[in-house]
């Protein structure tokens, strides 16, 4: 394991709000969304090329009152530079446009497939209103995790019985409709450049990157190393930060790269507002934000857009909303330092540092990228192989979650392995605990051309009867692609509590025991401390283990996660009249007595059987 160096502020963030104050723009007026008339001339201010900003004209077509609830957007017809031939860009969104040296507001929509480069203004006055008083962002909806309590030989402990199918929640649809037939307006999309990845993951991660209103395409050195990262922000280069520069929110930073351009839309002090528009809609949030410098532009039907390379830390973006951005130059941001060592076979040890945003929506769906990106970069998709991950996720306060895995198919390991990977990140941040602190992830993926998978074949026991507290074997045959039998014994204790009857004993894989469950079978109850979330993610069966379960068909309670399958009648008749006790009643499904996990194997594990064994007295 290897861990990143802290990133801690400087002493030269305590020298005051004076030097990043030194020689500020100019307070610029504001032009009143109510004076704004067709037919009027406006200045818009832009980069084209390299760190200039440089001039476009624009003329008022007339105002949309009312588009969204409380919000107006100001028409426009643009020209001049290169507009003529490239139309409305991605990467404009927040250029400032201004009357009389009054700002108006930021471009920040367009028309998708226009002949003319019309695009819809962001009035400053709203975009002032909603980022000064903090309004409601647009958030995505939490990904619903469900939490169950299952018994084990060792104990009784909350577990998550199952992960999420998706790590990044569906982004809502924005685009304006104006009227039956005609194009919609929309935001202007976010140029993403990522840099350190490969071509694959770039095409595996694009649809859902665009749902979220970015055009994400592949950059080269557009990252810098993290010893470069960990350079505070530069006093001289916030002075060159002005109204139409551009910036780049970062998203990771270091060996990968993923960078959000935009411009600046009005700068004072050490505030800004950017874009014009909401960037991903999370509210109050922590993302860092460096200079941007344009490489070069590059006309399209559908989107035209700016390629750019991110250069000097800025600050940090903290707010996020529906009207655009607002950051603070000279912030340094929290972010989450991630490590990853994969090694082949094949290919030499590859080692990778880097930091992502930590943000609860967006972090696990990076780290499933940055995963993805780095076994790509060196394994292949299709053909046999096996990939074994290890890691620690660690936290401030609070044991550390494990990482312990084993994926192996013949094709799409790689997407496999990234996904679960990140869903104990996803399960932590948006746990809704307060102080859930990621302070550092470490991952190490070994790789093999092997598929190794066996199945489960038979399963029997040493005896047929047996007495509570009496000891019995459990013997499992597995068998590999091959045909290679693996045998495994494994001793069992029938619980010395335990009615006469019958006793199902099931031995099955985790995803099988997964698919398995409801929550009227298992019960369950949340979390209620991060300390038992982290038990219960630690919990999470895995792919290379086999369980077995003890169950019988019988009345059960559910105290605070632990089941009283068939307790005598008059404690039976004070849980029923407690209220926060559960109850299991049906004759005809299975009540859980206990589970417990075996030691890893050498292979992926699929299969389920399942016997009975008579319980007597």
């Amino acid at each position: 394991m290897f861990r990143l160096p802290c990133l801690c502020l400087a002493a030269c963030l305590l020298a005051g709000a004076t030097l990043w104050a030194a020689d500020p723009p100019a307070k610029v007026a504001f032009f009143p969304l109510k004076d704004i008339k067709p037919g009027m001339k406006a200045v818009g201010r832009t980069v084209f090329n390299g760190s200039t900003v440089e001039e476009f004209q624009a003329e008022i077509l007339g105002v949309l009152p009312n588009i969204a609830p409380r919000q107006s957007v100001i028409l426009v017809r643009l020209s001049g530079g290169p507009l003529e031939k490239t139309g409305v860009m991605a990467g404009m969104s927040g250029s400032p446009i201004y009357i009389d040296g009054k700002l108006v507001g930021a471009v920040a929509l367009s028309f998708a497939f226009s002949k003319e480069p019309i695009a819809g203004v962001t009035p400053i006055e709203q975009m002032a209103e909603v980022l000064e008083k903090g309004a409601p962002a647009v958030t995505p909806p939490a990904l619903k995790v469900e939490l169950r309590s299952i018994p084990t030989l060792e104990g009784s402990e909350p577990r998550l019985a199952a992960l999420p199918a998706s790590l990044l929640p569906a982004a809502a649809d924005e685009g304006l409709l104006l009227w039956p037939g005609q194009p919609r307006m929309m935001q202007i999309a976010t140029p993403l450049v990522l840099s350190g990845f490969t071509s694959r993951a770039l095409e595996q991660f694009a649809p859902q990157l665009r749902a979220l209103g970015m055009v994400p395409m592949q950059g080269g050195g557009g990252s810098p190393s993290l010893d470069d990262v960990a350079a505070q922000p530069s006093a001289a280069d916030a002075r060159d930060l002005v109204p139409g520069s551009m910036i780049s929110v970062q998203l990771i930073r270091g060996d990968l790269g993923v960078n959000a351009d935009g411009t600046v839309t009005y700068r004072d002090g050490d505030r800004i507002y950017a874009f014009g528009h909401r960037f991903l809609a999370s509210g109050p949030t922590e993302m860092p934000f460096a200079a941007s410098r344009v490489i070069t532009l590059l006309p399209n039907t559908a989107s035209s857009f700016k390629i750019s390379v991110p250069g000097a830390l800025l600050g940090a973006i903290r707010q996020d909303r529906a009207s655009g951005v607002l950051g603070v130059i000279g912030e340094r941001p929290q972010m989450i330092p991630v490590g990853i060592r994969v090694e082949s076979s094949r290919s030499k040890e590859m080692k990778y540092r880097f930091e992502i945003v930590n943000d609860r929506y967006l972090s696990p769906f990076l780290l499933q990228m940055a995963v993805f990106g780095c076994i790509d970069a060196t394994e292949r998709l299709l053909g046999e192989s096996s990939l074994a991950v290890r890691g620690d996720v660690s936290l401030t306060g609070l044991p550390p979650v494990r990482i312990e895995n084993l994926f192996s198919a013949d094709a799409n390991a790689p997407m496999l392995a990234a996904q679960t990977t990140a869903a104990p990140l996803l399960l932590l941040l948006q746990s809704g605990f307060p102080g859930v602190n990621i302070k550092s992830i470490d991952l190490e993926i070994t790789s093999t051309d092997e598929r190794h998978v066996l199945t489960l074949d038979q399963v029997w026991s040493s005896k047929r009867e047996a007495q509570p507290g009496e000891k019995i074997e459990i013997t499992a045959v597995l068998r590999g692609d091959n045909g290679q039998e693996t045998v495994k014994k494994y001793p069992l204790e029938i619980p010395p509590s335990l009615g006469p009857g019958p006793l199902q004993i099931t031995v099955a894989d985790g995803n099988s025991l997964n698919l398995g469950e409801t929550r009227e079978l298992a019960g369950g109850y949340p979390p209620r401390s991060p300390a038992e979330l982290v038990t219960a993610i630690n919990k999470l069966r895995k792919n290379n283990r086999l369980y077995v379960r003890l169950s019988r068909p019988q009345t059960s309670f559910l105290l605070h996660g632990v089941q009283f399958p068939s307790p005598p009648p008059s404690l039976a008749r004070a849980m029923a009249g407690e209220p926060f006790v559960s109850t299991n009643i049906a004759t005809s499904q299975q009540s859980t007595l206990a589970e417990t996990e075996t030691e890893a194997l050498p292979a992926v594990v699929a299969g389920q059987k399942t016997i009975t064994v008579t319980v007597k007295y």
